[in-house]
């Protein structure tokens, strides 16, 4: 396991900044001017899952991304609540703290769940609303096997199991459809980062936290919302985007075929012209 000195080294850029929040070193990056775009990403992962997407962006806009708490360099809070609700406080103070009054705002998986959530909450903040692969309609039948090992009685000891880095290596690729586009560059991203000190066990709180069912109020959300899937999403089916299809006032709705669960990571030139035309209210989504 590499050292905290050690992931800073590696996995910062000039870009990157640091803010406390709750006793949180919290790692993001701000870049580009223009409107703020937050984008968030998902669980096991980090902010460098926008690498891509963010070096386009920033040329129109002022991109801000952040290592959400329990995961990348940003790390376990000390109260141990991941709930979504502290999640969605938790970006609060962050976005108040960098003065963001307005903004456009875009998540994947996990990172999709907290957007919409944020948007409900603060309907005023947000401009666009773009969800990748979002969470929020709960299968405790079909999770994905890191989240079913993390509710088992014995998650602790299976985490040092699971952690190595060939069977993080087997998720990472679960993830992407095309497995040959998983080298060993990110899987040692995905493997140094989920390893971080405290990040396993603050995995494990996130899935056992309590589960509240607010899709309900997805109705509310009167912001244009792009809804971005990989028709081979393995960890949260297509299916799952008509249900948001169907519950938001104003979806748009692109399904990526032989697209895994992150199409900004293994498709990133086709889907970032999709948020580009999207935000710039270009062909369809008119």
């Amino acid at each position: 396991m590499a050292t905290f000195k050690e992931l800073v080294f590696q996995y910062t850029d000039n870009n990157s900044r640091f803010l406390v929040i709750d006793h949180m070193m919290v790692h993001y990056r701000d870049e580009g001017e223009g409107t703020p775009i937050v984008l968030l990403h998902g669980a096991f992962s980090s902010l460098h899952t926008f690498n891509d997407w963010a070096n386009t962006l920033k040329k129109q806009y002022r991109v801000i991304r952040l290592d959400v708490m329990g995961f990348g360099l940003t790390g376990p809070n000390s109260s141990n609540d991941y709930s979504m609700k502290n999640h969605v406080r938790f970006l609060r103070r962050f976005l108040n703290i960098l003065g963001i009054n307005q903004c456009h705002i875009g998540g994947s998986s996990l990172g999709g769940w907290l957007a919409w959530e944020y948007t409900y909450k603060y309907p005023n903040d947000i401009l666009k609303l773009m969800l990748i692969g979002a969470a929020g309609f709960i299968d405790k039948d079909n999770m994905p096997l890191p989240f079913k090992l993390a509710q088992s009685r014995l998650a602790g000891r299976v985490l040092k199991y699971v952690v190595r880095k060939s069977i993080l290596e087997q998720f990472v690729k679960q993830v992407y459809y095309d497995s040959s586009k998983v080298n060993p560059k990110l899987v040692d991203r995905y493997f140094d980062l989920f390893t971080r000190e405290g990040n396993g066990e603050a995995f494990v709180h996130l899935v056992n936290a309590p589960y509240v069912d607010n899709t309900r109020f997805l109705q509310k959300i009167s912001q244009k919302t792009l809804i971005m899937w990989g028709k081979e999403d393995a960890w949260i089916p297509s299916e799952h985007a008509f249900l948001f299809y169907k519950q938001l006032p104003n979806p748009y709705m692109k399904i990526y075929p032989k697209v895994g669960h992150l199409p900004m990571e293994e498709i990133p030139q086709e889907s970032i012209q999709d948020v580009v035309d999207f935000l710039t209210d270009q062909g369809i989504y008119q």
